[in-house]
C-alpha cells in the first residue's frame, strides 16, 4: 500500500479538529448521498469559533490544543439531567404576568438520586459543591430540585472546573385531550378598531369569540418580535430586531388605560390622530392599499407620546417598575439600542466605534444622556407585555385550554437590538441557512447571524433561557420556528453562496432541557416546526421529549412506499396537523389550482407551466379520491360551484379530525375562500409579502366583524366542532 501523501494528514487532522468543536465536514441531504463540505466552508466555520485553521500548521496547533483541553478538564461547562414528568398545563396564573414564572420549588420533579447525575469519571478525591438555583449550596447532589444549578469540581491537585447543571423534566407538558384552532398571522386581521392593521385588541376579540362560540382550543400568531425599525421595515416577522421583547406596533393604542385621560391641550391631536387611524383603515379594507407597517407606527408612536405625558396611576407604576427589575439589563439594552437608533439610524455597525459596543463608557454617557427614550422605550415594552397577557387571559376564559400560540422566530436581524446587545454570542461573519435540496437547488440564506454553541454552553445557555421565560410568560404554546436548529445549523460564510457552507452542532440536550424546564414551569405545550429534510433521529428526540411536531396535509404521503397520500390512521399523534401554512397556498388556491398560475407569474416554477399544472391537479386529484372514499367528500369533486369549493375544504378539514393529531390548525383565511398566501418563499418586492389583509374569495378584504359573522367560516368550523 502506499502510503498517503503529506495532503492527507492535515486533511484528517481538519476533519478531526473540526468534529471536536461541532462543524461538519460533511452532511447527507439523502439516506443515500453524502456530500462532502468545502474546507474552506469548514475553515471559515472554525475562523467564527475563534479557531484558526487556515494552514496545516494552525491545524495542528489547534487540535492539540483542543484534545488537552478536552482531556484535561474535570467538568463539561454544561450537564443534563432528566428526571420525573413535567406537571400538565394548569390554569392561567390570577397574578399580574409581569411577576414571571412560580417558583421551581412550585412545581417540584421527581429527587435526583446523587448516583444518577451526569459527572462522568473524575478523579478520586475530587470535592463537589453545589449552589443551585434556590439559593441552597450543598456538597451531595441528593434531591435536587428542577432547574440550573451550579457545579463547582475541586480536584485533588488543585484544578478546580464550574459547570452548569440543568435538571429538567423528562417530557414537556402537551395538551389536555384534543382540541382545534385557529392560524393567522396578526396583522392581517383588521377590526373597525384597529389603526390600518390586526392588533393585539383583535387578538384578544378573536379568542374570546373562538373560543366561546366556536369552541376553538387554540389561536396562533406569527412571530409579534420587536422589528427592526426603517423606511421600508422588513416586512418579515422571521428577520426581528430582538425575539426578547414583543413590538409595539401590535399595540392597541384605545386600550392603554391613560388613553382616555389626555390632557385637555392634546385632545384635539387625538382626534385627529383617530381620522388618520380611519383613513389607514379604509385604504387598506376599501381601497386595496397594502398593509403599511411603517404609517402604523408613525401614527401609533405620535399617539404613544402623548398618552405617556398621563400619569400612572400608583398600582400601574408599581407594576411598570417591577417589570423593568424584572427584565434587567436585557431590557436596558432593549431600550437603549432603541434610543440610539432614533439618533444614528437602525444599523448598529455604522454607529460611532464608541456606541457599536453595549458595554462601552461612550454607551453608558449616550444611555444616561437619552434617559428619557429609554425610558419611553421600555414603558413600550412594558404595555405590550400587558396587552399580550391580556390577550392569554382572554382566551382561557373563553374556555380554550391551550390559548395563544406565539412563534418563536430562528434568529435576528444582524443590524438589530439582539445582535447588538448580544454581540458576544454570535458568530462573526456567518449567515444561518439551508443547504441545497430537491427543492431548493441553490440553498438559502436568510440573513441572519447564528449563535456560538461554545459561548451558549459557557454561560449555561442563559440567552436561550431568558428568551423562552419572557416568551413563555404570556403563551399557552410556543411554535419553534425551524425546530431542527436546535440540533445543528448551516452556516453560512458572509459573501459566499449557500452552497459554500457546513453544518454546526449545537448541544441540543441542553437546549431541549431547558425549553422542557421552561415550559414545565408555564405550563405550555411547545409545537416544533419540522417540515422538510430532518436529520435521522431528530424527530424521535423531539417526541420522546414532549414536543409535538408539525404535520401538514399535503406534505403527508408515503414516501417508503407508493408516495400516495398517507391515510390518516398512520399519521403522528404529537403534531399540530394542518391544511396549510403561512409560506404555503391556501387551500382554495392549491384546489384550483391558482397556486401554480401565481408562481409562474412570479417566474418560480422549475418546469415548464404545464408539466407542472398537470402535476399539481393530478396530486389535487389523488387527495380528492381519497377524501370520496373515506366517505368525506359529500358534493362532486368535479362541480366547480362555490359550494362545491366550500365542501372540499371542510372534507380537507373532516380527513385532519380523522388523523389522531392531538392538535389540528384551520387556516383563518381558509374559512372564507382567500386566494392569496401571505409570504411566497423566493421572492421580495415581486410579491407583497407580510402585507396583505385577510380577503375573501373575491379578493375582497374583510374585517374581524365580517369574519365572524361569515356563514362560510362558521360551516367549516361547525363542521370541526362537531366532527371532533
Amino acid at each position: 500500500m502506499t502510503a498517503p501523501g503529506p495532503a492527507a494528514a492535515p486533511a484528517e487532522e481538519l476533519r478531526r479538529l473540526a468534529e471536536l468543536h461541532g462543524v461538519a465536514t460533511s452532511y447527507r441531504p439523502a439516506p443515500d448521498r453524502t456530500v462532502a463540505a468545502s474546507t474552506a466552508a469548514v475553515v471559515a466555520a472554525l475562523a467564527a469559533l475563534d479557531i484558526a485553521a487556515g494552514t496545516p500548521q494552525e491545524v495542528r496547533a489547534a487540535l492539540a490544543a483542543r484534545e488537552r483541553e478536552l482531556h484535561e478538564r474535570l467538568l463539561p461547562p454544561t450537564l443534563v439531567h432528566w428526571t420525573g414528568t413535567a406537571s400538565p398545563p394548569g390554569p392561567l396564573p390570577t397574578g399580574p404576568l409581569s411577576s414571571g414564572p412560580p417558583p421551581s420549588g412550585d412545581r417540584p420533579s421527581a429527587p435526583v438520586p446523587s448516583g444518577d447525575l451526569p459527572f462522568g469519571p473524575l478523579p478520586p478525591g475530587t470535592r463537589l459543591r453545589i449552589d443551585t438555583e434556590q439559593g441552597e449550596s450543598r456538597t451531595t447532589a441528593d434531591r435536587l430540585p428542577t432547574g440550573v444549578h451550579r457545579v463547582t469540581a475541586t480536584a485533588p491537585d488543585g484544578r478546580t472546573a464550574e459547570s452548569h447543571l440543568i435538571v429538567a423534566p423528562d417530557r414537556l407538558p402537551t395538551p389536555a385531550g384534543r382540541s382545534y384552532g385557529l392560524l393567522v398571522q396578526l396583522y392581517s386581521l383588521l377590526s373597525g378598531r384597529s389603526w390600518g392593521m390586526g392588533d393585539l385588541g383583535d387578538l384578544s376579540e378573536l379568542a374570546g369569540w373562538a373560543g366561546r362560540t366556536a369552541g376553538a382550543g387554540f389561536v396562533q400568531v406569527n412571530p409579534l418580535h420587536a422589528a427592526v425599525p426603517g423606511t421600508p421595515t422588513d416586512p418579515s416577522p422571521y428577520r426581528p430586531s430582538s425575539r426578547r421583547f414583543p413590538d409595539p406596533v401590535h399595540l392597541r393604542v384605545a386600550d392603554v388605560p391613560e388613553f382616555e385621560f389626555a390632557r385637555v391641550e392634546d385632545r384635539v391631536r387625538v382626534g385627529g390622530l383617530l381620522d388618520r387611524a380611519a383613513r389607514l383603515r379604509a385604504d387598506v379594507l376599501d381601497a386595496g392599499a397594502l398593509i403599511d407597517r411603517d404609517a402604523v407606527w408613525e401614527l401609533k408612536r405620535e399617539a404613544l407620546e402623548l398618552v405617556r405625558q398621563v400619569p400612572l396611576a400608583p398600582d400601574r407604576r408599581a407594576a411598570l417598575a417591577r417589570f423593568r427589575a424584572q427584565e434587567g439589563q436585557a431590557l436596558e439594552d432593549h431600550a437603549t439600542w432603541c434610543a440610539l437608533a432614533e439618533l444614528h439610524g437602525s444599523d448598529w455597525h455604522t454607529w460611532p466605534p464608541q456606541l457599536r459596543d453595549p458595554r462601552s463608557p461612550g454607551t453608558a454617557r449616550a444611555r444616561a444622556e437619552l434617559t428619557d427614550r429609554v425610558d419611553f422605550h421600555s414603558w413600550l415594552a412594558w404595555l405590550a407585555d400587558t396587552q399580550l397577557g391580556a390577550a392569554q387571559r382572554a382566551a382561557r376564559a373563553a374556555g380554550m385550554p391551550v390559548g395563544i400560540v406565539h412563534d418563536l422566530a430562528v434568529g435576528v436581524h444582524p443590524r438589530g437590538a439582539d445582535a447588538w446587545a448580544q454581540q458576544e454570542f454570535f458568530a462573526a461573519g456567518m449567515s444561518v441557512g439551508a443547504p441545497p435540496d430537491a427543492f431548493n437547488a441553490l440553498g438559502q440564506d436568510w440573513g441572519l447571524p447564528p449563535w456560538r454553541p461554545d459561548r451558549l454552553a459557557a454561560c449555561g445557555h442563559a440567552p436561550f433561557r431568558q428568551l423562552l421565560r419572557a416568551l413563555f410568560r404570556y403563551a399557552g404554546a410556543v411554535r419553534i420556528d425551524h425546530v431542527m436548529g436546535l440540533f445543528r445549523l448551516w452556516w453560512v460564510p458572509q459573501g459566499q453562496p449557500p452552497t459554500e457552507g457546513t453544518y454546526v452542532r449545537h448541544d441540543a440536550e441542553a437546549m431541549l432541557a431547558l425549553l422542557a424546564l421552561e415550559a414545565s414551569r408555564a405550563g405550555a405545550v411547545v409545537i416544533g416546526e419540522d417540515l422538510g429534510t430532518v436529520e435521522p433521529g431528530v424527530r424521535e428526540t423531539l417526541e420522546r421529549h414532549g414536543v409535538l411536531g408539525t404535520s401538514v396535509l399535503w406534505f403527508e404521503r408515503d414516501w417508503t412506499g407508493d408516495g400516495r397520500p398517507l391515510p390518516p390512521d398512520r399519521w403522528r399523534a404529537d403534531c399540530l396537523a394542518t391544511a396549510t401554512t403561512h409560506d404555503l397556498p391556501p387551500t382554495a388556491a392549491r384546489l384550483t389550482g391558482e397556486h401554480v398560475e401565481l408562481r409562474d407569474r412570479l417566474g418560480l416554477l422549475t418546469h415548464p407551466a404545464a408539466e407542472e399544472r398537470a402535476d399539481a391537479a393530478a396530486e389535487t386529484q389523488e387527495w380528492l379520491d381519497l377524501l370520496a372514499r373515506l366517505g368525506l367528500l359529500r358534493t362532486s369533486a368535479g362541480d366547480g360551484s362555490q359550494a362545491a369549493e366550500e365542501a372540499r375544504i371542510q372534507a380537507v378539514h373532516r380527513f385532519l379530525l380523522r388523523t389522531p393529531a392531538r392538535l389540528v390548525g384551520v387556516w383563518l383565511p381558509d374559512g372564507i375562500g382567500d386566494r392569496r398566501p401571505q409570504n411566497v418563499p423566493g421572492t421580495w418586492d415581486q410579491y407583497p409579502n407580510w402585507r396583505l389583509p385577510i380577503a375573501d374569495a373575491r379578493g375582497r378584504p374583510v374585517t374581524l366583524e365580517e369574519l365572524t359573522a361569515a356563514p362560510r367560516l362558521r360551516a367549516l368550523l361547525e363542521t370541526l366542532r362537531t366532527a371532533g
